[in-house]
């Protein structure tokens, strides 16, 4: 197992490899991006409403009969989706 000093290493070794200055900074980009929501920003951005109703949908897709299969959701929307 990894320590977090090792993971370090071999991340700062891996940006170090990034010649490409533009894919350099679409990983800076996701990695702040990432960051940002871990520390959770967007959640903390949410009305107390609104973070309840984002728990209870969470909890109501915990129970398979109330989702509904990625094909049939296809077929829905099908005329908003790309031939």
């Amino acid at each position: 197992m990894k320590t977090s000093s090792d993971t370090r290493s071999v991340f700062h070794n891996l940006i170090d490899t990034i010649e490409d200055e533009e894919m350099l900074n679409g990983y800076l980009a996701l990695v702040k991006q990432l960051t940002e929501r871990r520390t959770g920003k967007l959640w903390d951005s949410l009305t107390a409403s609104e973070q309840r109703e984002l728990m209870a949908a969470y909890e109501e897709s915990l129970i398979p009969s109330n989702l509904v299969a990625h094909h049939d959701v296809k077929e829905q929307h099908r005329q908003w989706l790309r031939p």
